[in-house]
């Protein structure tokens, strides 16, 4: 089993028909279908179904597509690495990251990493905490930005920012705003918050059980940008921490306040698998993304009033 032998394979697995498999690889059918009869031979395993309109992976099939992957993505990291020492930061990163630290400074950092890191390639998406870890561990993805459960995970955390939660009206709404907010007086307001699937909503579930009450939002929902929306336009509240709610704070869209007696705060970073190193463009990357990440959670906490 070889190197070539391998992309060979995960090109069929992925078309599943020999003729396009060796119109993408720029070779003849025979050849591909010599190729992948050797590494069956080598593994002493059928990987493949044949059929008359074409391939399907069989059980061992789809082990080895996991495990080829892996293999693959380290050996493009191993060059990429190498042409790092030459200066050069390049190479593809994948990187998955919760919905608040997505939706706030997202665009402006792919922005700066394009101008600075041409040779970088992003792949990004967005994701729960729990998805996001499970992803990181079986090396679907490079980096992941989530909030830091408390529980131990297999992963290793880099701190990015610890945020506090705050509670955000439309900024006609006086009923809810005073001086301070206390996590108690929740309890009795019309409040918007994200659903049970949501790692924002665990922290504030954690908080009103220790506070001795169950949250019973007006609406669930789990697209940030649109709570912020209904708050902004309706006598609901909701309570976010700071980057999701700044770009509506700076537009004087929605007013915000800390809340005290107990203050609510989650803690964010970006996790790696410690059996992969990290790459130099991952972690130049991630330089910029929590740089961004630190400066919208600055910029919310300024234009908060209490």
């Amino acid at each position: 089993m070889d190197l070539k032998q391998l992309n060979y394979f995960l090109c069929l697995a992925r078309e599943g028909n020999m003729t396009r498999a060796a119109r993408q690889l720029n070779i003849v059918q025979p050849a591909l279908s010599m190729q992948i009869a050797k590494l069956e031979k080598d593994l002493g395993k059928q990987l493949f179904d044949r059929a008359a309109h074409g391939v399907s992976l069989t059980s061992a099939g789809e082990t080895l597509v996991r495990l080829a992957e892996t293999i693959t993505k380290e050996v493009d990291r191993a060059r990429e690495e190498m042409a790092h020492v030459d200066g050069v930061i390049s190479g593809r990163v994948s990187i998955g990251m919760i919905t608040s630290a997505a939706q706030s400074t997202l665009a402006a950092s792919s922005a700066k990493i394009a101008a600075r890191y041409p040779g970088i390639r992003l792949l990004i998406c967005e994701g729960y905490t729990d998805t996001l870890i499970a992803w990181v561990v079986s090396g679907e993805l490079d980096v992941a930005i989530i909030n830091i459960p408390r529980r131990k995970i297999p992963l290793t955390a880099h701190h990015i920012l610890d945020e506090e939660m705050m509670l955000a009206g439309g900024a006609g709404n006086n009923s809810h705003l005073s001086r301070t907010v206390s996590f108690k007086q929740v309890e009795s307001m019309d409040v918007v918050i994200p659903s049970r699937r949501h790692g924002l909503r665990m922290i504030l579930d954690d908080a009103a059980a220790t506070a001795g009450f169950i949250l019973k939002p007006r609406l669930e929902i789990d697209t940030l940008p649109a709570i912020c929306e209904i708050v902004a336009s309706t006598e609901m509240v909701t309570i976010l921490p700071g980057i999701a709610l700044n770009a509506f704070l700076a537009e004087r869209r929605i007013r915000a306040q800390m809340i005290r007696r107990p203050a609510i705060s989650r803690a964010v970073g970006w996790v790696t698998n410690p059996r992969r190193i990290i790459s130099g463009a991952a972690a130049a990357v991630m330089e910029i993304i929590s740089a961004d990440l630190n400066a919208a959670a600055n910029a919310a906490a300024r234009l908060v009033e209490g």
